[in-house]
């Protein structure tokens, strides 16, 4: 259902108030649990797998309003903070509901009619929360359904794709929930029964929620640092320290409890990873087309769910790769994909420097971000002290920044490695005239093209 459904879903939380496909969302769900009442009260399969897959449904339709509604109600600045809480929040809701789940199947074993029961009273308390969504007009209303949505997401495709960072972003995200899903619907069960010597229950309620709650608590300190600004410079963070601790997992003879922190740490390093992927998706796109996109990235993630089972099927079905080794293959896969990432992207490198930097050895103050325009072309007017002015600046800020800088200072080796990384555009006095002509229409060219450019006044 995700990847029939999910650009219809995108279609509606574009074409109509996203809280209004909320709340309807939320009803439909009292409905779905009603069904799966009756099919657990009379030991109905097929209607039970009916629910299941309504349940698919509805989340296909929910998941674009739900983070679609993130960059209507809060300011640019707050993006990647109401992104940590929102994951905080979901990561927190499913341990709960898989712990929830197994401890409602051995209570009412038999009697399963009562958690039809709960599960409808817990579709109605969401449903009444719904109704508390700030009121928001719709984004584009004269948007037209497309039935075939394979044409849709290929017509999507091509807008995300004329935006670097975007396609980045969405491939990144398909990544992230390919590596889930291997890591925690196949990777850990069999990681916990055959070398730590654990129950279902066990692996459950000891490994997958120590890599729930990480992933939420590292989302939720994802927004926290990245300082009121969508911070990409923690992604490559993210995967250095998932590719760690993917490593410390590979290592023989595991720990029950060595396990279990390294888990934790694993999926808090997915935190960092996910958040500011998240928000650059939501922050990329038009208004008018935030819910597809939105929707696109869902049913690619989905996509890279199912890829993960082909993979597991073949690492540890035709290859007979043990859960170490499992583990020790998907950390070469990230960091081969990081590394690509990070050469087709390389200024994300260059703010990751730049974090470090301004939490250890530096600590500013921003005051005034929100003077910048989000999108477009703006000049900044500095004084200037150091070479240090520069990379501050470009940490203070979201946007990548252009400097013109001098020509001498430009073809230094570390220095010119950074300024051609950054674009910057070499001028001197030296030159010719006709050749600083050149050098400034360069920067012209650049704020008309909606770029950010920096010019020091002395």
């Amino acid at each position: 259902p995700f990847i029939i459904f999910s650009m219809a879903g995108g279609y509606l939380a574009d074409r109509f108030s996203k809280r209004s496909v909320a709340i309807g969302v939320k009803l439909g769900e009292i409905g779905i649990m009603t069904l799966a009442l009756f099919a657990l009260g009379g030991n109905q399969p097929l209607p039970l797998l009916l629910a299941v897959f309504l349940m698919g449904t509805h989340s296909a339709f929910f998941g674009p309003v739900k983070y679609g509604l993130l960059p209507e109600l809060l300011p640019e600045k707050k993006l990647s903070w109401g992104n940590g809480v929102i994951e905080l929040g979901t990561f927190l809701a499913i341990v709960a509901g898989t712990i929830g789940g197994g401890w409602l199947f051995e209570v009412f074993t038999g009697q399963h009619i009562w958690t039809g029961f709960i599960l409808i009273g817990l579709a109605v308390i969401g449903a009444i929360w719904s109704f508390g969504i700030t009121r928001i007009p719709a984004a584009d209303p004269t948007k037209t359904f497309r039935l075939n949505f394979i044409s849709d997401l290929w017509q999507k495709g091509q807008v995300i794709r004329r935006d670097r960072i975007l396609l980045l972003a969405i491939v990144g995200n398909t990544y992230f929930f390919f590596l889930a899903a291997l890591v925690q619907q196949y990777t850990i069960y069999s990681y916990g029964k055959d070398l730590l010597g654990l129950s279902e229950g066990q692996i459950t309620a000891w490994l997958m929620s120590a890599v729930a709650l990480g992933i939420g608590f590292g989302s939720y300190a994802a927004g926290r640092l990245s300082g009121n600004k969508i911070e990409y410079g923690l992604i490559p963070l993210g995967s250095l320290g998932m590719t760690l601790t993917g490593a410390f997992l590979a290592f023989p003879n595991p720990t029950t409890s060595g396990t279990i922190v390294a888990l934790a740490l694993y999926g808090f390093f997915c935190g960092f990873f996910i958040v500011p992927v998240t928000a650059l998706i939501q922050h990329r796109p038009e208004r008018s087309d935030k819910g597809a996109i939105i929707a696109a990235g869902n049913l690619l993630s989905f996509v890279g769910i199912f890829i993960a089972a082909g993979v597991y099927y073949v690492i540890a079905g035709l290859l007979q790769l043990s859960p170490r080794q499992i583990f020790l293959a998907t950390t070469l896969m990230t960091v081969v994909g990081t590394s690509y990432a990070m050469w087709l992207l390389p200024d994300a490198v260059l703010r990751f420097i730049m974090w470090i930097a301004t939490h250890t050895i530096y600590r500013i103050k921003v005051l005034g971000r929100d003077n910048i325009p989000a999108k477009g072309g703006a000049l900044f007017v500095c004084n200037h002290l150091s070479l240090v002015d520069a990379c501050l600046l470009q940490a203070a800020v979201e946007r990548p920044v252009r400097f013109i800088m001098l020509k001498a200072m430009y073809e230094k080796p570390v220095i010119g490695w950074w300024a051609k990384t950054t674009g910057a555009i070499p001028i001197s006095s030296e030159l010719r005239p006709r050749e600083m002509i050149k050098s400034l229409q360069a920067a012209s060219d650049a704020l008309k093209n909606g770029e950010v450019v920096c010019i020091f006044a002395e």
